[in-house]
């Protein structure tokens, strides 16, 4: 979790990209790593926009819906087009499915994650004893 925190505050990001969005794939990290990064982006700006192309459309609904079920997350919008990336093996640009998905913070937010973290702090002093 420290490795998430230290990357999410060494993020360098552009102009052109929005500070709480999380582009999502499903072949670089693991399904949990965007969700505890969907949770610290959440607790530093109270959303997260959550995006991803093509086949990591799935992944991106599996985090969501894993938030909203654990109480951690509403929606607040869903957004579905498309995008033209080129395709170099073609050379013709090749029209791939985007969706975006916005969550919000639940009223309960931040007493579960406090829960959490005493649950977690809980396991370690047991297994260290």
């Amino acid at each position: 979790m420290e490795d998430i925190t230290e990357g999410v505050n060494n993020i360098n990001i552009s102009d052109g990209q929005k500070r709480n969005r999380i582009q999502v794939s499903n072949t670089k990290k693991p399904l949990f790593f965007y969700v505890n990064l969907a949770k610290r982006y959440m607790q530093q700006f109270n959303e997260v926009e959550l995006s991803a192309l093509g086949m990591a459309i799935a992944t991106v609904v599996t985090i969501a819906e894993i938030l909203k079920n654990n109480g951690l997350a509403v929606e607040k919008k869903i957004m579905t087009s498309t995008v033209d990336i080129k395709d170099d093996s073609r050379g013709r640009p090749v029209q791939k499915a985007k969706i975006e998905i916005v969550l919000g913070k639940t009223a309960n937010f931040d007493e579960l994650m406090a829960a959490a973290a005493e649950e977690k702090e809980r396991a370690e002093a047991e297994d260290q004893s």
